[in-house]
């Protein structure tokens, strides 16, 4: 049966690393590249996670707190199995600043320098079940590495992770913090434009991009492998996540998910 995720509305946008999200009104966004949130939506659950932990019982209750995260994933719609044991091997307390590890483990997005933030957990969860829903691929292309917590998070079911960020700072980040979560010999980070792809390790049998453009760079859907994935965010005032498979050499198939709200996708490097 098809599952059916819910269609939220919009508001207000916030900075990250491609830049400047506008939306409409209403709502509260807790990520500019991420679902929107009712008001209050998680708050209940927030004073719960924060009232259990300080950061110096953080190590102690960081894997109670990851179970609590996957079982709200769970509610919220994500049920593979292979995606939610993966959310709970990697410590996201780690992909943020020591000041706000206590917040890692709510469903919204930290701010992680240079203006931008890390995605909360139901969109990378979502995208990532997306590629894997018809096997786990053997290689995966990420537009847009930021902080390094969904590439961690791949690198749980994914032998190969291929990640591309263009801001030089992130990058450095991303480097230090994937060494602190499992299997990070799987993990092959490049700094440059995101828009050029890896063409020198294509094909990829699944592609994610974490910026929202008008229509995807032929180079991204040329790299991607014939039957494989690619998982994105297109539009530009009403955005949607689209599911885009590749069914011969010039030939491809899209299909349009739930409502989005992303920031563009932007090409060139940030020193």
């Amino acid at each position: 049966m098809k599952k059916r995720y819910p269609r939220p509305q919009f508001t207000q946008g916030t900075v990250n690393r491609f830049g400047q999200s506008r939306i409409g009104d209403g709502l509260q966004v807790l990520n500019s590249n991420a679902r929107i949130l009712q008001p209050g939506e998680f708050t209940p659950q927030r004073q719960k996670m924060s009232q259990h932990f300080n950061q110096d019982n953080l190590g102690l209750n960081s894997e109670r707190l990851r179970t609590m995260m996957v079982e709200r994933l769970q509610r919220e719609g994500i049920d593979d199995k292979r995606v939610l044991d993966a959310m709970q091997r990697v410590p996201r307390h780690h992909f943020v600043d020591e000041g706000l590890a206590s917040h890692a483990y709510e469903n919204a997005a930290l701010p992680i320098g240079f203006q931008q933030t890390i995605s909360q957990p139901w969109i990378v969860a979502r995208m990532i079940a997306l590629i894997c829903e018809k096997h786990i691929p053997h290689k995966v292309l990420e537009i847009g590495a930021g902080c390094g917590y969904q590439a961690a998070v791949l690198a749980q079911l994914v032998p190969q992770v291929y990640a591309i960020e263009r801001i030089h700072g992130l990058y450095e980040m991303a480097v230090h913090n994937i060494q602190h979560a499992p299997h990070t010999e799987r993990i092959h980070l490049h700094y440059g434009d995101g828009l050029e792809g890896l063409p020198q390790y294509a094909p990829f049998p699944a592609i994610l991009v974490a910026a929202a453009g008008m229509d995807l760079p032929k180079s991204l859907l040329q790299q991607l492998s014939i039957g494989g994935r690619l998982v994105a965010p297109l539009g530009q005032d009403n955005q949607y996540l689209v599911l885009i498979e590749r069914t011969g050499t010039d030939s491809w198939t899209r299909k349009s998910l739930e409502p989005v709200r992303f920031v563009p996708l932007r090409a060139g490097i940030q020193p």
